[in-house]
């Protein structure tokens, strides 16, 4: 009998991630907890979806808002998926000393045990983030026995990081703009940074990354446009329409 009767839920990519899959042909999962409950060094973009209401709340130092929370804030199917994956976690390792096992290796059993049968690439928390130490390192020991797969994160959870030797399928592109942001440059960690249009990426000497290929696969650091549900009046929501504007345009161009 296995370890877990509970698995964990896997899902499909989104739209943005599915130009990746076409450009590569590659097989893409996707796994998420609740964005912001599990974001220990969230801070710009600290925003959590209540886990019954949906409700949004953002953190006092949010300058835009979660995409992942957005989207958990709409969907109560996608709340119910996220919270089952964390009360999971959180039984398996509460439960971890029925079996012989440190916490981290019970932890690896059951994701292991959960994986898609099929695939090439896993883009680990589309929501949520590293929440403590114990869970980093089950992924670690995951990607260790997957060497074959490729494990990608955006990770504001950089004092976790900093404590761990990642194998080098599992991939960490670091998110400015959390608690933790000088330890990017104290490890020369790859980066991304969230911009208000092209003009400031261009402005900052970063490529856009427009379907996760500099995250999953590029050693460069990039930039990614900001993108969701932003509340309304902010900088953020101005530049957003600013950007849906242009792209507009862009489609339907004027007659001269």
């Amino acid at each position: 009998m296995k370890q877990n009767q509970k698995l964990l839920k896997f899902g499909e990519p989104n739209a943005k991630l599915k130009e990746l899959v076409a450009k590569l042909k590659l097989v893409l999962k996707t796994f998420s907890l609740p964005a912001g409950h599990t974001c220990p060094g969230a801070k710009d973009c600290l925003s959590r979806a209540d886990r019954v209401t949906g409700k949004i709340q953002d953190g006092k130092d949010t300058i835009f808002r979660c995409f992942a929370a957005s989207g958990e804030a709409r969907s109560p199917s996608l709340r119910n998926a996220v919270w089952h994956n964390f009360d999971t976690i959180k039984e398996t390792m509460t439960d971890a000393w029925r079996y012989n096992k440190d916490k981290a290796e019970a932890l690896a059993d059951l994701i292991c045990e959960s994986l898609p049968k099929k695939f090439d690439v896993m883009r680990v928390h589309v929501g949520g983030d590293y929440f403590s130490k114990t869970y980093l390192e089950a992924w670690v020991i995951v990607a260790h026995r997957n060497p074959e797969k490729v494990f990608y994160s955006y990770s504001k959870s950089l004092h976790l990081f900093s404590e761990v030797i990642r194998p080098e399928n599992l991939v960490l592109t670091a998110s400015r703009g959390g608690k933790f942001d000088e330890l990017i440059d104290q490890h020369g960690w790859k980066e991304a940074v969230v911009v208000y249009s092209e003009e400031e990426a261009a402005e900052k000497g970063l490529e856009i990354d427009h379907d996760d290929t500099h995250a999953a696969f590029g050693s460069e650091n990039f930039a990614l446009l900001i993108h969701g549900t932003q509340p309304k009046g902010s900088a953020a929501s101005q530049a957003l329409s600013a950007l849906l504007k242009k792209k507009k345009l862009a489609s339907n161009p004027q007659p001269v």
